[in-house]
């Protein structure tokens, strides 16, 4: 009778790589969770110091989407087997993995809520601001760690195992808020396409600056405009003439009377505008633009082709003497 007792209690190979499994996912999931739900407040109240957010998805968003779309369905899975083998043998409530795994769960959600709540305090009394962007990842910490915590101390006391239909529904709502979580993201940062057609905008913003500069450094050696983007091409310089990564074409180019020439490229999208007074996305600015007036807010587009005009100043931009 005692043998029988110590085989019940044991834990055996599946026991542990299903609660071992069913964590790992747990824990990808919150974190990936957390760490998307930071990304898409950063992107609606960014950091004015940070004015080069051209592509959400580069800072990882894709990523923490996948783990979530993958890492979901597998902890609820595991979950619903584990609750299938407690209900037919009770005794793997008693198993030393399964009261460690939810112990541990216990205290490191509690101990995110802890310190989530002491960073809100000591913010508040050393007189810094709450702004709207640190306000909500705290609460962002406190939902989720709350929400895990609650979770499993209801786990620990044997509620799931007594009501299988409320643990099946709370597994239910809780895919469905992860699913709206992912699905907002596309509405809130746009679609992987979307940011793909951004990409290839900055590389065009990109590409009309390193064209302006070299028209610039034509005319200081030459005191005259280029009559086209071929008279740029310099194999000894290294100079190569840039085309549209998008369409392969060459960008268009015209003089214009005196000092002034135009620029053209086709656009797919409307750039990036302000949000809360900080930038949500610009194109890429290169600290090589010397015209003058020249910045990011200079290269904003509308969709389709837009033509940008520029004048060169001489006094500021002198021919190089010979």
């Amino acid at each position: 009778m005692q043998t029988t007792q110590n085989n019940n209690f044991s834990v055996t190979p599946k026991d542990f790589f299903f609660w071992a499994g069913a964590m790992v996912a747990f824990y990808a999931t919150v974190i990936a969770l957390v760490n998307l739900v930071f990304n898409y407040i950063n992107y609606l109240f960014p950091n004015a110091l940070n004015t080069y957010q051209v592509d959400p998805y580069q800072s990882g968003i894709s990523s923490q989407m996948a783990t979530i779309i993958i890492a979901v369905p597998v902890f609820v899975l595991l979950m619903r087997l584990i609750r299938g083998t407690i209900a037919l043998d009770p005794t793997r409530q008693e198993i030393w993995v399964r009261r460690w795994a939810i112990v541990l769960t216990l205290f490191v959600s509690g101990a995110a809520m802890i310190v989530s709540l002491i960073v809100l305090l000591t913010t508040f009394l050393n007189g810094e601001e709450l702004t709207a962007r640190f306000l909500l990842k705290v609460l962002t910490m406190l939902i989720v760690a709350g929400s895990a915590f609650g979770y499993f101390f209801a786990d620990i006391k044997g509620y799931w195992s007594k009501s299988p239909s409320c643990a099946r529904n709370v597994g239910y709502a809780f895919s469905f808020v992860l699913a709206l979580t992912v699905i907002a993201g596309f509405f809130i940062v746009g679609t992987p396409r979307e940011a793909r057609l951004a990409r290839y905008d900055a590389q065009k913003v990109s590409d009309l600056q390193g064209i302006q500069w070299q028209i610039v450094s034509y005319y200081q050696q030459k005191e005259k405009l280029p009559k086209t983007l071929v008279e740029l091409v310099d194999p000894i310089s290294g100079t190569a003439l840039s085309t549209d990564p998008q369409s392969k074409v060459e960008y268009e180019y015209a003089p214009k009377a005196g000092l002034s020439f135009e620029l053209c490229a086709n656009f797919n999208a409307e750039s990036r505008k302000k949000m809360d007074g900080g930038e949500v996305a610009r194109p890429m600015y290169s600290t090589m633009d010397m015209m003058k007036g020249d910045s990011a807010d200079s290269w904003t587009h509308a969709a389709g082709r837009v033509c940008f005009e520029r004048t060169i100043d001489p006094d500021r931009y002198p021919p190089l003497k010979k």
